[in-house]
């Protein structure tokens, strides 16, 4: 997962870094509330780690924010010194997903993120080596999809944007965030490697709206894979 820690104690920020990219995540620090809403209006992330204590907007402040402008409800870890009742329930209540009192512990905290990544996922990619979405197959184990009993010629590169696109159907997703996750590599590159895969996806997969489905691409930040409805079909 793509994850975001807004943290201004930098020695806690980078051990939370530590652990998760030891874990297999890809994490980028934020120590300003305003760097991150910053981000977020540009990109994308499958997880937030917010502080409630900073020095200008509150962790708080910005989980408002996060849940009245972010494109999607993306699962929120809320982490503080703050360990009265009404301090979680005005935490969960103003849209935290879960809620951890500092000191952290490693495996409580990695057990935590991991929870939140499977409840996000339900419905929509799980777990299972094998799964089938509105008449495709998609098997994580040979890195195949077909379509219909009809197997699909796909790159390494095309399976994993596939993985990625359908496991967030009706979300956007940004390039920097595609580029980390499927290619692993810096979002500094500048590259329209993206746009390319997605064009010969979008053409091996029929995600044209006559087959039900649109790859839309939002300027200046990413692509959202949306599956229509009889009406919206052309």
């Amino acid at each position: 997962m793509r994850i975001a820690i807004l943290e201004d104690d930098l020695d806690q920020a980078n051990l939370l870094k530590l652990w998760l990219e030891g874990s297999g995540h890809i994490a980028h620090i934020f120590t300003e509330s305003e760097a991150l809403q910053k981000e977020m209006r540009r990109g994308s992330f499958d997880q937030l780690i917010l502080d409630w204590e900073l020095p200008v907007s509150s962790g708080l402040e910005v989980l408002k924010w996060v849940r009245s402008n972010s494109d999607w409800d993306v699962p929120v870890l809320f982490t503080t010194v703050r360990d009265t009742e009404e301090d979680i329930v005005t935490a969960l209540e103003a849209g935290a997903d879960d809620y951890m009192v500092k000191p952290l512990s490693k495996a409580v905290t990695l057990a935590r993120v991991h929870a939140l990544g499977r409840r996000a996922r339900t419905g929509k990619q799980s777990e299972e080596k094998r799964f089938t979405i509105a008449g495709f197959t998609f098997d994580l184990k040979e890195s195949s999809i077909s379509q219909n009993d009809t197997p699909i010629d796909l790159t390494e590169r095309e399976f994993k944007l596939a993985i990625m696109l359908f496991n967030n159907i009706g979300r956007l997703i940004s390039r920097d965030h595609l580029l980390e996750t499927v290619w692993g590599i810096s979002t500094q590159v500048a590259t329209r490697t993206v746009d390319t895969h997605v064009s010969r996806l979008r053409q091996k997969l029929g995600l044209v709206p006559e087959n039900g489905w649109h790859l839309k691409a939002v300027y200046q930040h990413g692509y959202r894979l949306e599956q229509l409805d009889d009406s919206q079909a052309a």
